[in-house]
């Protein structure tokens, strides 16, 4: 553990941006969601406590996190987080990242950490290895939910309800292209999510269309039509590995018409098809212990298959 002796780890500042985004994008598993300018529209909803770890004077992982209420949450405003790493990343450095991090906790008083792994799908190459020290730390885990997949290298076929769905689309003439109006679709993902679960999006407009013009290449909106008329859309988080559907939402038309389902056909059969996953996101509540059956059967017949994605709690030490 010789690591130990020259591992220190900081408390993220504003001067710090251009290394903390230059380590993201070359992270084994950085995405934009951990870049400080994605990050920063929702910064005054927390008190960011983001770290920063050093192997004398390199720069070997850093953590997105937040503070409240003594808990570190690996970061609220985020799904996953955990400690970013380069692909040089070792068990045994691992494990003193998360000494360091318990040092940090002891002296700014912090009582427990609420840490939400990297999925390995979104990782250059699986390294699971704060898995392993999680569990050396005495952490358990709190919440479990399932998000729905497609291994784009041996993908299952759809089943016959959604083949009939695509089939009734181009029947009816729809068409699918990528689109820039986040009004319009605005209008029918808030009208799905206040009928179906009395909610409002993560995002308010605002906060999407902003991100999508700061990140145009990894926010996109796709939509079905009838003719210039919108009766779907489905909103992507594009990253290296993964196409990932972060908003999906239909009109009652598109929903008669099978607007998604030609929708979907025509992201995973062409647009993302060189992806190595295409992700539907979960289908949760309660920490993973309700599941949608109606909502993750939809996104089973597309050819998805379940991964999960956990939540652990670690204790500070008291000695």
């Amino acid at each position: 553990m010789n690591a130990i002796k020259t591992l220190h780890i900081r408390r993220y500042t504003s001067k710090d941006k251009p290394v903390w985004d230059a380590f993201i994008q070359s992270a084994n598993n950085g995405l934009f969601l951990f870049l400080r300018d994605y990050m920063q529209y929702h910064a005054k909803r927390f008190d960011d406590h983001s770290l920063m770890a050093y192997e004398g004077d390199v720069l070997i992982a850093v953590l997105p996190a937040n503070l409240r209420a003594k808990t570190l949450y690996s970061h609220e405003g985020l799904t996953f987080g955990g400690w970013i790493t380069s692909q040089h990343m070792t068990s045994t450095l691992m494990l003193a990242l998360f000494e360091g991090l318990h040092k940090h906790m002891k002296a700014e008083k912090i009582s427990k950490l609420v840490y939400k792994p990297v999925p390995h799908m979104y990782q250059g190459i699986a390294i699971e290895a704060d898995l392993y020290a999680l569990f050396r730390n005495d952490a358990q885990l709190i919440a479990s939910s399932v998000t729905s997949t497609i291994d784009c290298r041996q993908k299952l076929p759809f089943s016959q309800r959604r083949r009939r769905g695509v089939a009734k689309a181009r029947k009816a003439n729809l068409t699918v292209k990528r689109s820039e109006n986040y009004g319009e679709y605005f209008k029918i993902l808030e009208e799905v999510l206040q009928a179906k679960y009395a909610a409002a999006p993560t995002h308010n407009l605002k906060e999407l269309t902003g991100l999508a013009k700061a990140f145009p290449d990894n926010i996109q909106l796709f939509a079905a039509f009838s003719g210039k008329k919108m009766l779907a859309g489905v909103v992507i988080y594009e990253s290296a590995h993964v196409a990932h559907a972060q908003y999906i939402a239909s009109s009652e038309e598109g929903k008669e018409l099978g607007a998604l389902d030609m929708l979907f056909d025509h992201l995973i059969q062409d647009v993302f098809a060189h992806k190595r996953y295409f992700d539907f996101g979960t289908s949760n509540e309660k920490q993973g212990r309700y599941l949608n059956e109606n909502l993750i059967t939809q996104k089973e017949e597309f050819g998805a298959r379940s991964i999960v994605q956990s939540v652990f709690e670690m204790p500070a030490r008291t000695r």
